[in-house]
C-alpha cells in the first residue's frame, strides 16, 4: 500500500489568517506514533504559525500552540481536525480581543 492522500484543504478564517489541513493515511505507524496517519495542521496568521499539530517522524504526535511544544493524544483523524480547530479558533480570538 503506497501513501493516502485523505484531505488537503486550506481555510480562511479571516483576511489575514488561515488554516492549512493535510492528513496521509500511510502503509505502517511513523515512528514514535502507533497509527497509520501521517498529518501536518497549521493555523497562520500574517505569516506567522501559531498553532501546528504535527506528528514528525520520530517525535510522534505533538503539537505547538504559542510556540510551546506539547504531546497529542490521537485517537482518529476526526478528532485530530476538531481538536486542531477548536485551538485555531481559540488562538484567533484571544488575540483579536486583546
Amino acid at each position: 500500500m503506497k501513501a493516502s492522500l485523505l484531505l488537503r484543504e486550506r481555510v480562511a478564517f479571516r483576511e489575514d489568517s488561515f488554516a492549512e489541513l493535510v492528513l496521509w493515511q500511510v502503509p505502517s505507524p511513523l515512528p514514535g506514533s502507533a497509527h497509520p496517519f501521517k498529518y501536518r495542521l497549521a493555523f497562520v496568521r500574517s505569516g506567522v504559525c501559531m498553532v501546528r499539530f504535527d506528528n514528525e517522524a520520530g517525535k510522534g504526535d505533538h503539537r505547538h500552540v504559542r510556540g510551546k511544544e506539547s504531546r497529542y493524544l490521537f485517537v482518529s483523524p476526526e478528532k485530530l481536525v476538531q481538536d486542531f480547530l477548536r485551538e485555531a479558533r481559540r488562538a484567533d480570538d484571544e488575540d483579536r480581543d486583546s
